[in-house]
């Protein structure tokens, strides 16, 4: 592979636990140059040989291995640190890491004596004589972020081109991907990895870290910039260079990953002591045309896609609406402080689709929700595509128009005929304190029957309750929102799926 020729430091001038200085991109259309030129190529998965100490790693093993702080190379430098992730357990694909300091890319091998190994793990220490054609696995950036003089970790990447953030206040739940390829389809999902990155040393004072990565897979190569500014919103601005392999019409863009077992509005056969057990409640949306849709999340029977057409949205993501405690009763998993993460396209994206996948699950322990962009042009081989767009993960987006949301769903089996369901939805009461709204309820299928709306004034709520007679039939969609007398929106409009 060619490689665009950079300066290199002299020979007297290494950190300890770095390789020998060599030419590297970290200017973004070097990147980009790199990814289209290894699109050229046949695709081969990178894979570890995972020996000695690393090797049979059980998930207690693996997070007994930590890196050491003191080899830290932004330590002293700038106001963040890296930690550099071991290899073991469920991470077997090498990942090559730089550092570029001073327009100097530099980068770092895997040495394990950069890495502490605890005694309780490995009371006979570990065995670092064969080390086998190993890499990292990934790494984790740390700021000041909650406390004085605390560094805080605050993004990590690490496995496939999966990456999370977290915003002040808030702890690790759902996940970024780079690229979402074929997800949810019959032929199997395809998945990505990101093989390379290069961390820009930030100047001194300087509150944003920029990252340059290198995905690879065998559909499509491409060249990822993250700029992501931690704080009380974490805000990454990403942009994205694709170089497709072959033609691609299932490859979403800004894709989230996220975890939902069970909430009031959708908690069929579950017996758990938790009122719900979600990282995320649902899908938000801000259309091209200026509606504001919010799609409430379930765990269904059987894989589900749902689309929403669109030209141009102006934002989408994956929302953890409560945010109290007494929500979801879980003083381990805290669900009630997990953030939410908010796409903001930057530029016209043209006609496409948010999609959104829901897979069956059983427990709280496996990612079940997947959401993302789907153009509506595909991907054509050797053609590069852009995409540019700002991700915030905070306790909850942005909100930007004068709407009432929906706080809360519930759902039930009717007391009056048992294949009648019944739904409760909790708006802001809001601007509704004075004069109640008009309302519409409706369902693609089925029959909507005894509808009406009542002020929670001590709840701060406007309830808005009504039952569904779904007959026969076996899959309905329902939406439900509030309006002035001439019919203009004063909510977002809620939307579920029923099926049998």
């Amino acid at each position: 592979m060619a490689v665009p020729a950079q300066a290199q430091a002299p020979a007297d001038d290494q950190p300890a636990g770095f390789g020998p200085p060599a030419p590297a991109p970290f200017d973004f259309e070097q990147v980009a140059a790199l990814a289209e030129e290894r699109s050229l190529r046949v695709y081969v998965q990178p894979i570890s040989e995972l020996v000695g100490t690393f090797a049979d790693l059980d998930y207690d093993d693996y997070r007994g291995i930590r890196f050491r702080r003191d080899l830290d190379p932004l330590a002293g430098h700038t106001a963040f640190g890296v930690d550099l992730l071991s290899p073991g357990s469920i991470f077997y694909e090498p990942v090559q890491i730089n550092l570029v300091r001073d327009g100097v890319t530099r980068p770092i091998p895997f040495d394990p004596e950069m890495l502490e190994f605890d005694p309780a793990q490995f009371p006979d220490g570990p065995d670092l004589n064969t080390i086998g054609n190993m890499g990292w696995s990934g790494f984790r950036m740390r700021t000041v972020l909650n406390r004085p003089g605390i560094m805080d970790e605050f993004a990590v990447f690490q496995g496939a081109s999966y990456f999370r953030a977290v915003a002040r206040g808030t702890l690790y739940g759902l996940s970024a991907r780079g690229l979402a390829i074929k997800t949810g389809s019959p032929d199997g999902e395809e998945f990505p990895l990101f093989t390379d990155f290069w961390i820009v040393e930030p100047e001194p004072g300087q509150h944003t870290v920029r990252i340059y990565a290198i995905l690879d897979s065998r559909s499509v190569a491409a060249a990822f910039q993250f700029d992501i500014s931690p704080g009380a919103v974490t805000m990454v601005r990403t942009r994205v260079a694709l170089f497709p392999r072959t033609d691609l019409r299932e490859t979403g863009i800004a894709p989230l990953t996220s975890m939902f077992w069970f909430s009031p509005a959708s908690r069929r056969e579950v017996d758990d002591y938790r009122p719900a057990c979600h990282d995320s409640d649902g899908l938000q949306m801000q259309t091209g045309a200026g509606q504001s849709l919010w799609r409430g999340l379930m765990a269904p029977r059987k894989i589900q896609l749902s689309s929403f057409v669109d030209t141009n949205p102006q934002g989408f993501g994956l929302v953890q609406r409560p945010r109290d405690f007494e929500t979801y009763q879980d003083a381990e998993a805290m669900y009630h402080l997990r953030p939410s993460a908010w796409i903001q396209p930057d530029g016209d994206w043209g006609e496409g689709e948010v999609r959104l996948i829901e897979i069956p699950v059983e427990n709280e322990f496996n990612d079940n929700i997947v959401s993302y962009w789907l153009p509506k042009e595909p991907l054509i081989r050797g053609e590069r595509r852009e995409f540019r767009y700002r991700m915030s993960f905070a306790a909850l987006p942005p909100s930007e128009l004068p709407l009432a949301k929906v706080r809360q769903v519930r759902s039930g089996r009717s007391i009056n005929v048992e294949t009648t369901r019944s739904y409760v939805i909790d708006f802001d009461l809001g601007m509704f304190r004075e004069t109640l709204p008009n309302y519409q309820v409706s369902a693609s299928d089925g029959r909507i029957v005894h509808a009406y709306i009542k002020a929670l004034p001590e709840q701060n709520a406007l309830r808005l309750a009504f039952e569904f007679e779904p007959g026969r039939i076996e899959l309905a969609e329902l939406q439900a929102v509030l309006t002035d007398p001439d019919g203009l929106a004063l909510s977002e409009t809620w939307l579920t799926r029923w099926t049998a």
